[in-house]
């Protein structure tokens, strides 16, 4: 058995398509593009790649994008200053303010200053505790997309195991609570759990969520199951390349010739013979992200619309 692979960006493309689509109609209807303005602090290169990913998914699905550039020693004060102004700014639907923070800034603070209504990454306590209740608004982005993920591709979560590994706010626990809301029966797993194997084992949905590269191998898998990998991590050494991928694989040759290649929480060349579907790395979950922003910052719109808050 080989696992059949989950396009991860396929489906971002046609949920970008869908975005745009939407937002075509609401600019025929007299109305206002919506507005995501991204706060970017400092110069962490792996924050600034994601944030222009950001923007170029907002221009192609005619979305308003902002950025906010601002230097690494801003202060938390200043931060919240910032915020409050986007909160005031009625053509401003979705803020995002792109982690990590500098050491100096308190990102919890700042995080709880952007107004609930325009938080489209979905980590504030009022969005969380919604979730939490059943009753989502917000939700971070790429549990959601996974979701969109497993219904699209008319993987059965009612009823079905499913095991999250990782208890982050950011991915795991919220992934939980949405499993918990397709009706599954979620096992939430991590670094200290007992029989760790043992218990993955069991999932006939398992996401690997736990921030370690390749740690998930056929041990941890149900024959059939589906795994989502929501890792990444870049190697540059050619012997774990050769052990993750195999010496005759192409992104091993790949590799070779670029110094670098990405593998996620799941080690590709144990897994895949053995799980039902699986999503790739790169190209799996990561796509997603993105495009669950764009959905969310619709949905803080239409929101918005509905509250006479957006002109």
């Amino acid at each position: 058995m080989t696992a059949r692979k989950l396009d991860g960006t396929a489906l971002a493309k046609t949920l970008r398509a869908e975005a745009a689509a939407e937002v075509e109609k609401i600019i025929a209807a007299g109305g206002r593009r919506p507005g995501l303005d991204v706060v970017l602090v400092g110069e962490n290169s792996a924050s600034a790649v994601y944030v222009a990913s950001k923007d170029r998914a907002c221009e192609e699905a005619g979305f308003r994008s902002a950025i906010h550039r601002e230097p690494a020693g801003m202060s938390t004060r200043d931060l919240l200053a910032l915020v409050e102004k986007l909160n005031a700014n009625p053509e401003v639907d979705g803020i995002l303010v792109q982690l990590p923070l500098p050491e100096q800034v308190d990102a919890d603070q700042v995080l709880e200053a952007i107004d609930p209504a325009k938080d489209v990454d979905g980590f504030h306590a009022i969005n969380a505790g919604a979730l939490a209740q059943g009753r989502p608004r917000l939700v971070p982005c790429t549990p959601a997309g996974i979701i969109e993920l497993l219904r699209r591709e008319e993987i059965p979560m009612v009823g079905a195991r499913a095991v999250v590994m990782g208890r982050s706010l950011i991915v795991g626990r919220p992934m939980a609570l949405l499993l918990i809301g397709e009706h599954a029966t979620v096992t939430v797993v991590h670094s200290r759990t007992r029989d760790l194997p043992e218990v993955c084992r069991e999932a006939d949905i398992l996401v690997a969520a736990i921030g370690r590269p390749a740690m998930v191998t056929d041990r941890f898998v149900k024959p059939g199951a589906t795994v989502i990998d929501v890792g990444i991590h870049r190697v540059t050494d050619p012997d774990q390349a050769r052990d993750y991928f195999g010496a005759e694989s192409r992104r091993f040759a790949r590799m070779s010739e670029n110094g670098s290649t990405l593998v996620g929480d799941v080690h590709p060349r144990l897994v895949a013979p053995v799980a039902g579907a699986l999503t790739p790395v790169p190209g799996g979950v990561g796509p997603l992200t993105v495009a669950m922003l764009l959905k969310n910052t619709l949905a803080a719109y239409r929101a918005r619309c509905s509250q006479g808050a957006v002109s």
